[in-house]
């Protein structure tokens, strides 16, 4: 999830003609629609496979503007944070969200008319209710043995 504006070097619907791991850096950077959703903790049911979301977000969520607060160095502040590139995407494409863009992407489902790349408006994706705004809680408030207390439908 990026935490810098898209670049204005983007070729014109890129998302649609170049295949994930073809893409440019500040293309794939580009395809983050800022909902937050990866930054909510996890819980994966080790016998299903299941994953479940919480509301209950990474530290470094800013959960006014769902971006990270310290992008360009979270993986060393949070260690278990995961960088996604489209090596990693077939492996963990299951964990990402619903909407997420990469996800729909890798799955060919295209991306979503609120997503900014299609709507041209970075608030679409709020507007939309897709994204965490007013729902986050930061993992600091919440101790770990109570995530289950904000498991949360994962839809729209």
């Amino acid at each position: 999830m990026s935490g810098k504006p898209s670049d204005n070097r983007l070729r014109p619907r890129f998302w649609e003609t170049v295949p994930l791991d073809r893409m440019r850096p500040e293309e794939w950077e580009a395809l983050c629609d800022g909902c937050g959703k990866c930054c909510l903790n996890k819980l994966e049911d080790e016998d299903t496979g299941e994953v479940a979301f919480t509301a209950v977000s990474c530290r470094l969520l800013d959960t006014e503007s769902c971006r990270c607060g310290n992008y360009a160095i979270r993986k060393q502040l949070v260690p278990e944070c995961v960088v996604l590139t489209p090596q990693k995407l077939p492996e963990i494409a299951y964990w990402l969200p619903q909407t997420c863009a990469y996800r729909r992407l890798h799955e060919g489902r295209g991306l979503a008319d609120w997503h900014p790349l299609v709507s041209g408006d970075p608030e679409s994706v709020h507007a939309a209710g897709i994204s965490v705004r007013g729902l986050a809680v930061p993992e600091f408030t919440v101790t770990e043995d109570e995530w289950e207390d904000y498991i949360i439908d994962e839809a729209p």
